[in-house]
């Protein structure tokens, strides 16, 4: 019955790739068509409100700079607004301002798509900064990567330009991220979940003992917390929280609203292409990938902790430590390997809990960082790897490698090379750093090889721009707050700035013609390449780590 309930899931979202793809294509491909009636007029008003005119395209740097500028200027506003939330309206809980430090991680994690929370928003945050720093970056952050994103494929896909940021900026906006964000609050306020301005509730528990109750705007951020792949949650308990995540069917929507967009973005990139199978070649690999993982964590959290059972204990439910009864191991393993593959960091478990072999699908899918991921930054990441995988063929059999009809060159490799580095290099030197300062053990409660997990998880995630966390760690102090905004900002920008590059540099070439020695890239042959080279690459990268800490602590156990 587990297993049905988790292909029922994928079956559904398998449904929504073509169309939500589609609608995609329409509304980033710049052309004339029906989505223009509903939404052009508005687009057109905001155009004109913000001064742009002529929608001519941008060269990739200065659409790079836009896209940093516009952040900068986001991040400048929000951190303002944190510092001085006691002041501010929409305080009725009466909530202090944020410490410097902890507001600096706080800006730089939502603005980067990330959402680590070193507080507990509903003690931490009035609902002000709730809706215009939380919740507004949540929707610009997801915008922005999804921005990126077409701006890369327009890029390899030999289009005219890159594009215009701002109005793929106001178009994410405008056509995607606020009607779907807006329908789901709907839907997620039917299911129950708390949508409101009134302060906490009081109430008297059956002791006769009074208790408060948060409660808060939370619906509207829900849907785009998922919608986004953001992750940040309303109440410290995050999806777990029954007022964010009810029941099943809201656990279902939350997946499905996290999973959808991420995995509709390579059938966008087929129709880019003029090619749907270079989509489907795409979708396969994130899928295959997706599906092992997914199984491994499935299989350890069904067996059950080998402790546990070394004692005798009952255990035919699995390793229920940590989850919630009405979603059970079946929808507990989906939701952890969704959120972690989509890089949202959402979670409806405590993954701190999670037994050492369940816990390296987290690890190892945010390590990957490609297997669907973020908004628009999975797609870019597997694309990556796709101009990777044929260099590397061209290499074996002696032809300069070409990806959909353009050369790959030395120029291109050096800039993947710094994308691919970059990423375990911010993972593994802070790790190092964290267990060698006595400002980063302070903060480290689990000696052991779990020890080493949590603290590699925490890096993991912020590299990944995931924002989901093992716990354990006392992480909001200085030392914390710092390095993880550092990872969190190398993570989310150098890799974009150097793949926009790579776009721009391959858009300046002139297509070569297709011949008989051109190596396809829309098979299944490319497909099994594919998925090799991002598991070789990220074995070659992780896997001693991922020894010294998961493994050993499983090996510990049995």
């Amino acid at each position: 019955m587990g297993i049905l309930q988790i292909v029922a899931v994928i079956v559904i979202l398998i449904l929504l790739v073509k169309p939500m793809g589609t609608y995609l294509y329409y509304v980033f491909s710049n052309e004339p068509n029906r989505t223009d009636r509903w939404f052009g007029g508005m687009e057109k008003g905001i155009f004109k409100l913000i001064g742009l005119k002529k929608r001519d395209g941008m060269s990739w740097k200065k659409y790079a700079l836009s896209f940093v500028l516009t952040n900068i200027v986001l991040v400048t506003f929000s951190y303002i607004f944190l510092r001085l939330q006691r002041g501010l309206p929409l305080n009725p809980n009466g909530i202090a301002d944020m410490e410097q430090t902890l507001s600096f991680n706080t800006v730089i994690s939502f603005m980067t798509n990330t959402n680590l929370q070193h507080y507990s928003g509903e003690t931490g945050l009035s609902y002000f900064s709730q809706m215009a720093v939380i919740t507004m970056m949540m929707f610009t952050s997801a915008a922005s990567g999804f921005s990126v994103a077409v701006a890369f494929v327009r890029g390899i896909t030999g289009r005219k330009s890159v594009g215009n940021f701002f109005e793929d900026f106001v178009k994410a906006h405008i056509r995607v991220f606020i009607p779907l964000a807006l329908l789901v609050s709907l839907v997620l306020v039917g299911l129950h979940v708390p949508q409101t301005l009134k302060p906490s509730l009081e109430v008297t528990t059956l002791e006769g003992q009074t208790q408060q109750i948060a409660i808060g705007p939370v619906a509207s951020l829900e849907s785009i917390k998922h919608l986004g792949t953001n992750g940040g949650g309303f109440f410290g308990a995050n999806s777990s929280h029954p007022f964010e995540n009810p029941n099943p069917l809201t656990n279902v929507l939350e997946i499905l609203s996290m999973w959808m967009l991420p995995a509709a973005l390579p059938y966008m990139y087929g129709l880019f292409a003029k090619n749907k199978r270079q989509g489907w070649v795409i979708f396969t690999a994130m899928m295959t990938l997706f599906v092992l993982l997914l199984s491994l964590n499935f299989y350890a959290e069904s067996k059950g902790n080998p402790a546990i059972n070394a004692l005798g204990i009952e255990s035919s439910q699995g390793s229920m430590e940590g989850k919630e009864v009405r979603f059970g191991i079946p929808q507990s393993s989906l939701f952890t390997s969704v959120t972690t593959a989509a890089t949202t960091g959402s979670v409806n478990n405590m993954h701190d809990t999670l037994t050492p072999l369940g816990g390296i699908t987290p690890l190892a899918l945010m390590m990957l960082n490609n297997v669907f991921g973020g908004k628009g930054v999975g797609l870019i990441n597997m694309l990556m790897y796709a101009i990777l995988g044929v260099f590397l063929c061209g290499l074996m059999v002696g032809r300069t490698p070409e990806f959909l009809g353009r050369k790959i060159e030395a120029k291109e490799m050096k800039l993947i090379a710094i994308a691919i580095l970059v990423h375990p290099f911010i993972i593994l030197v802070p790790t190092a750093a964290a267990f060698l300062t006595d400002l980063g053990q302070g903060a480290i409660t689990n000696t052991g090889f779990h020890g080493l997990s949590q603290v590699l998880y925490e890096y993991v995630s912020s590299a990944a721009n995931n924002g989901s966390g093992f716990e354990g760690l006392a992480d909001n102090t200085t030392f914390w707050n710092v390095t993880t905004g550092i990872v969190m900002l190398l993570g989310r920008y150098v890799s974009i700035i150097a793949m926009l590059a790579v776009a721009g540099s391959l858009l300046k070439k002139k297509p070569v013609p297709e011949t008989i020695g051109t190596f396809r890239t829309d098979n299944g042959l490319f497909t099994g390449i594919l998925i090799g080279t991002v598991v070789i690459i990220g074995a070659l990268t992780f896997l001693p780590v991922i020894v010294l800490g998961p493994i050993a602590e499983y090996l510990t156990l049995r």
